[in-house]
């Protein structure tokens, strides 16, 4: 497998600038010569990715149903699934595509931007007690809006729909803010049953590191949405003691690997998109440092910089954007057993990362000609995805015969 690191003008320009006494003219001109000696060597023609995409075509990909701006999927203990779209609409699906009406009892959310409805999980003991959990925008006073995440009872009834009941949120991002970008709000349930979510910093940058503020963060909480006491800053109250990881800018996929380690993933400013090890109380640094830098050009000092700060195990220049995530545990695909899988955005690719204890790296990058959101394990061990925005696709891959 390849593990050549990807290049781009910009960051050659930046590393040969930090070599110091070397007039600008000269250091342009050598980057660029450099950069497009580099694109030959590392960006394939259209022929050479078209003859690369067939030879990774590893699984069939069969459409299942399609959807209004699909966000986030999962799987019920009878083989269907949840599905969410962003306007507000959650659908029981079944695997040969029928859809149910949408399931009554959802909240209100802001629909716009990046804002809608969100995520979708079962609780541990869903087949006990029908516990699921949504997460979503939530619309504030002063054209404000933060991400909230809630549970309630699923009550499946005999049409093929469903209702929600005892509903109650459980937490929220505090302050609402205005802006509709970065909510992140992606959840998961760990394997001693704590509530991982994930709070991007909204577009904000600095509340990243403010530790009254819950943005920009990881956060973990018991399934009802108390505070354990084992968290990091529990002993500070109020809102830091959610707190379970900071300095993060916008976290868009969880997972938990077999050894019961945390994974995630977030996107970066202009390059240095991330997937980062979760580890209880440490800081990732944003908007401190990241290997991308801000839209409008200014520099944001480099990982490697500031080593107090936990670094990337995999980091993207160009970004692949990515959204959703699995480690995948299957038998369907064996020679992918513990693999992650992350839907790219505007890489429109599936990328397969590997891991090695504590560090990571892309393995594969299958080309699916459509933005992807999100990304499920099936109860086969058949992989899912939702592609994204209007007319998302739900895509079933299977092995090649």
């Amino acid at each position: 497998m390849s593990r050549f690191p990807s290049v781009t003008g910009s960051q050659l320009i930046k590393a040969l600038r930090k070599l110091g006494n070397c007039p600008w003219g000269f250091v342009t001109g050598f980057a660029i010569t450099i950069f497009f000696i580099g694109s030959t060597f590392f960006t394939a023609t259209a022929d050479q990715k078209a003859a690369r995409a067939l030879r990774n075509k590893s699984f069939v990909s069969t459409p299942v149903a399609i959807f209004d701006e699909p966000w986030a999927m999962t799987f019920l203990p009878d083989g269907r699934l949840l599905v969410t779209e962003k306007a507000g609409r959650l659908l029981i699906v079944s695997q040969d595509g029928k859809k149910s009406g949408p399931i009554s009892g959802v909240p209100a959310v802001d629909h716009g931007g990046q804002g809608g409805l969100g995520d979708v999980i079962l609780h541990p003991f869903f087949s006990k007690n029908r516990l699921i959990y949504l997460s979503y925008a939530e619309a504030g006073g002063r054209d404000t809006r933060g991400a909230a995440v809630a549970r309630a009872r699923l009550a499946l009834t005999p049409d093929g729909g469903g209702q929600l009941a005892d509903f109650e949120i459980i937490w929220r991002q505090e302050p609402k803010v205005t802006g509709r970008g970065h909510f992140g709000h992606r959840l998961a349930f760990s394997p001693d049953g704590f509530l991982f979510i994930t709070s991007s910093e909204r577009q904000k940058f600095s509340p990243a590191q403010d530790m009254k503020q819950n943005l920009g963060k990881i956060i973990r909480l018991n399934d009802d949405g108390s505070v354990p006491a084992g968290n990091p800053f529990a002993d500070r109250g109020g809102i830091t003691k959610q707190i379970w990881t900071l300095g993060h800018r916008n976290l868009l996929g969880l997972a938990f690997d077999s050894k019961g380690r945390l994974w995630s993933h977030e996107m970066g400013p202009r390059g240095g998109d991330e997937l980062n090890l979760i580890k209880r109380g440490e800081n990732y640094g944003y908007p401190l440092v990241s290997n991308g830098d801000h839209y409008d050009g200014t520099p944001i000092p480099d990982h490697a910089t500031r080593p107090e700060f936990m670094a990337p195990k995999i980091s993207w220049t160009p970004v692949i954007s990515p959204a959703g995530f699995i480690i995948y545990s299957g038998d369907m695909f064996p020679q992918w057993k513990n693999s992650g899988f992350i839907g790219g955005l505007s890489s429109q690719a599936l990328i397969r990362v590997t891991f090695e204890g504590e560090t990571a790296f892309e393995a594969e990058r299958f080309n699916m000609g459509k933005r992807i959101r999100e990304v499920e394990q099936g109860p086969d061990g058949a992989i899912w995805v939702l592609e994204d925005e209007t007319g998302g696709k739900l895509l079933k891959l299977t092995p090649n015969p």
